[in-house]
């Protein structure tokens, strides 16, 4: 395929800067175009644009998967283990207590909660869950259950999408998190995965979710058997119902990491391809105010590139990560990292939460302070 030349992307990415919608066939030609250099400076415009604020944003969470048991069958995926596995695991209600509290210690005010899609638990087991953690922890909130989770849910329980989250609601569920999107296309899906929820019903878990009045982030897995076009598509699917329902607060995408996983012998996508696809995501989602970093499968250089193309977030401390370390790739920062990689940009680093709202001084200082001397490969204990 002949690269797209600069002067006929020229156009797509000033109608881009302008503020103007950009088209399928247009967001193709920018993925088609090797000029990553005017492709991250129109996104990196687009950013500052949209958030013209003096400073540039980050999480401390903890992401803890409460079970690696899962029906689902996904060649992408190094984490899960089959129901009858001897390495399977459901973390103690204890242990996982005990890790929300280290996370508050350390000044997070969020914990990110996935799993595989277990067989067995019931609704039930879920509420308890829930209920345990804001009767302990009132101030936290809940990122949790994915969507495939939680369309999982439905058919274990044999309930409506809305009826299972409105009880997640009422027993603390916060905010839902954009896991197992991979690319929000069934021939993709297909592909990658056996027993795992389809584009449409992920897309209708969070449409429920939004005219509840939550909020959610998406996320886009990259770099394995889609076409361009198809990660347009996945693009496009996702501003549609932006359109429709406003809910969500980011967008996130990060390349396939093939190591210890069915699909090993896809070569990975690289540093360039990454932020091309990153900065096109902000070019394409005029309706989605923030662009996260994903450091953790990119690295720190990388992940403070990506602030110039077109990311405003540096994604979350991570305290605990454990899908893509899985994977074998593995990058620890240590807060102090972050904030420097942030200031080195020439912004303020600030503290937010989920939503995007800054934390108090308070908090941020408790967690500035919490990070000193600390080897940030202490912070990731795997389960």
């Amino acid at each position: 395929m002949i690269a797209t030349s600069e002067h006929s992307i020229r156009g797509i990415l000033d109608k881009a800067i302008e503020g103007e919608r950009l088209t399928p066939a247009e967001g193709i030609q920018l993925l088609e175009s090797h000029d990553l250099a005017a492709i991250g400076s129109a996104a990196d415009q687009v950013a500052r644009r949209m958030h013209p604020e003096p400073f540039r944003t980050y999480n401390v969470d903890r992401n803890i998967n409460y079970t690696n048991i899962c029906t689902a069958v996904c060649n992408f995926c190094a984490f899960y283990r089959g129901p009858k596995s001897e390495e399977g695991y459901v973390v103690p209600r204890d242990e996982l207590l005990a890790k929300v509290g280290e996370t508050v210690e350390l000044g997070g005010n969020q914990i990110l909660m996935q799993g595989g899609l277990h067989p067995k638990f019931k609704l039930e087991w879920y509420e308890e869950l829930l209920r345990d953690i804001k009767t302990a922890y009132p101030d936290v909130n809940v990122h949790g259950f994915s969507p495939p989770e939680l369309h999982h849910f439905t058919k274990v329980n044999n309930l409506p999408i809305r009826e299972v989250l409105v009880r997640l609601r009422e027993a603390g569920l916060g905010s839902i998190p954009g896991g197992g999107a991979e690319i929000l296309v069934d021939r993709v899906r297909d592909v990658l995965t056996r027993g795992k929820v389809m584009t449409d019903d992920w897309l209708n878990v969070m449409r429920e979710w939004h005219r509840l009045g939550g909020i959610s982030t998406a996320t886009m897995m990259f770099g394995h058997v889609e076409t361009l076009a198809e990660r347009i598509e996945h693009l496009e699917r996702v501003r549609q119902l932006q359109d429709e329902t406003s809910g969500f607060t980011a967008f996130i995408c990060w390349t396939f990491q093939p190591d210890n996983t069915d699909m090993a012998d896809i070569p990975p996508s690289g540093s360039f391809e990454y932020l091309k696809t990153q900065a096109v995501s902000r070019l394409y989602l005029d309706n989605i105010p923030n662009i996260q970093s994903s450091w953790v499968t990119q690295g720190l250089k990388i992940g403070q590139l990506a602030m110039l193309f077109g990311a405003n977030d540096m994604g979350s401390l991570m305290i605990e990560e454990n899908v893509v370390a899985e994977a074998g790739t593995v990058h620890y920062l240590s807060l102090g990292q972050i904030r420097e990689a942030i200031e080195e940009l020439g912004y303020e680093p600030r503290q937010r939460d989920v939503f995007y709202n800054l934390v108090s001084s308070e908090l941020e200082q408790k967690a500035i302070a919490a990070d000193q001397g600390r080897d940030p490969k202490q912070l990731v204990q795997l389960a």
